[in-house]
């Protein structure tokens, strides 16, 4: 049989596996064709492991490719050995799996499985400051002595990635939006558009109740949105040589629950400020409804409010003031913020306040908080929120050691981002890197990025239990390239 009908088979195959039925995503098979890609690229090609190819590649391999021509294995690993991976340590190109696009699909022979085709995109950086390129791949792995193996392998359609806008985008369109919220059962939507370092852009969306629009300047419950402004007055007194991020900080507070654990000597507000305090997201999550230690502080990550507050309380003992006293003083009148509470109070302006809904439509009783947390329910307008976040970008009036310990990895989330100090890190194929935090709560659902780098941000309130469903496709055009990174790393499974 000749080379040319051999191709043609190969390729028929490929491009024929529609008419099988694709794997699920939970599939047994689906999982393990996905590991040994990551195997083969992650660790084999971005790593230069040519373990990896020796070990997944078949003796009878078959690589097309529509720039460099057709390759066996021992071309393929001739070529990497001394081409891409002659020095591994100044080596740049990365290959990275665009998982939406990613089908797999069995094949059988007389019931029994023998191999499975794997069609999707992958991105090329040449250096961590590129764009990247964009190209198509059709992989057959093949079963061999009960082995996976990359037997047939066609890389093709290369060209320069561009991430492309929809032409008609509703975000053209303030008409449009209206309709998609109402669409969405999205009662308010608060958007804020940061450029070049400062925020250029305020849109509100929708009504505060039937027949009454909401202002540019709604006041919005933020939930967990009020932890960076928490972090950041500690950062603050820690610049200013007032607080220390090492010290144990039952030095000046220790809550009664915990007085009698050892552990309770260990705490230190960067465990706290970077999610390692050891304490439950609430106490009340607990059968005795006490705070508890659920691990060591400092040897692992896990979300907690509980620990915002008890730094509140350790900052009020040592300052002998209140939470929301120490931020006017150190963040909302230095930027303004004379639209942002703690606690509720005859200042705040209960017409422009977006009262919050459940998913079905029915209104939420206002919460009026009449003691600060350092975790939750701060008020806040989009404008408020922006400048403060554009403080922040541009170093927070923080000394250069503070901020880069802010915005340094310490510890790793579950799904594969960071904390920093009061913010999560989203770190991007072209050496970008982003800070963010979310807020949920009843009838509340608010996320942010900033990014230092490039001085640029988004803020999005919603006042909906669901309000996350319009987060997708906001990120998406607002953060370009980015916004696809994020969306990916958070939909990942």
């Amino acid at each position: 049989m000749s080379k040319k009908i051999i191709l043609y088979l190969t390729i028929s195959i490929i491009f024929s596996a529609k008419s099988i039925a694709q794997l699920n995503k939970n599939s047994a098979l689906y999982n393990t064709i996905i590991l040994n890609d990551s195997l083969l690229f992650n660790v084999g090609f971005n790593q230069c492991d040519i373990a990896q190819f020796e070990h997944l590649l078949s003796e009878n391999l078959k690589f097309y490719h529509d720039k460099d021509g057709v390759s066996d294995k021992a071309k393929f690993l001739y070529d990497l050995k001394n081409g891409l991976c002659k020095n591994p340590e100044t080596r740049q190109v990365k290959r990275y799996l665009v998982k939406k696009k990613t089908e797999i699909f069995p094949l059988y022979k007389n019931g029994v499985l023998y191999g499975a085709i794997h069609n999707g995109e992958h991105l090329f950086y040449e250096s961590k400051e590129s764009q990247p390129g964009i190209a198509k791949f059709s992989n057959v792995w093949v079963l061999e002595n009960n082995q996976w193996k990359l037997g047939t392998s066609l890389s093709y359609g290369h060209e320069a990635y561009e991430l492309q806008k929809p032409e008609n985008s509703i975000f053209e369109n303030d008409t449009e939006i209206e309709a998609w919220l109402k669409e969405n059962n999205v009662p308010t939507l608060g958007l804020g558009i940061i450029e070049n370092g400062s925020l250029k852009h305020i849109k509100v969306f929708g009504e505060l109740k039937s027949g009454v629009t909401a202002p540019y300047n709604t006041i919005f419950n933020v939930a967990s949105l009020t932890k960076p402004v928490t972090a950041m007055v500690t950062l603050k007194l820690v610049s200013a040589g007032k607080w220390d991020l090492d010290e144990p900080v039952y030095t000046y507070f220790t809550d009664p629950d915990v007085a009698a654990d050892p552990r309770s000597k260990k705490l230190t507000t960067r465990h706290i400020l970077s999610h390692r305090s050891g304490f439950p997201n609430w106490r009340y999550m607990n059968t005795s409804n006490k705070l508890n230690f659920q691990f060591e502080p400092g040897t692992q990550y896990q979300y907690s409010g509980e620990g915002l507050e008890y730094l509140r309380k350790a900052l009020e003992h040592k300052f002998n003031t209140s939470l929301d006293q120490l931020a006017n003083e150190l963040i909302f009148e230095p930027l303004n913020m004379s639209d942002t509470h703690f606690t509720w109070s005859d200042t705040l302006d209960e017409s422009r306040f977006a009262i919050g809904y459940d998913a079905k439509g029915k209104s939420y009783e206002i919460l009026k908080q009449k003691t600060p947390n350092g975790a939750d329910d701060l008020m806040t307008t989009i404008e408020d929120y922006g400048n403060f976040l554009v403080s922040v970008m541009n170093g927070g009036a923080l000394s250069k050691k503070v901020f880069d310990d802010m915005v340094t990895h310490q510890v790793a989330t579950k799904n594969g981002k960071h904390f920093g100090l009061g913010f999560e890190i989203y770190d991007f194929k072209n050496g970008d890197y982003a800070l963010s935090h979310g807020g949920a709560d009843k009838g509340v659902q608010t996320i942010v990025f900033i990014f230092p780098k490039t001085k640029k941000g988004l803020l999005i309130f919603t006042n909906v239990d669901d309000g996350y469903k319009v987060y997708e496709k906001i990120i998406a055009h607002y953060l370009g390239a980015q916004g696809k990174e994020i969306i990916e790393i958070e939909t990942a499974e």
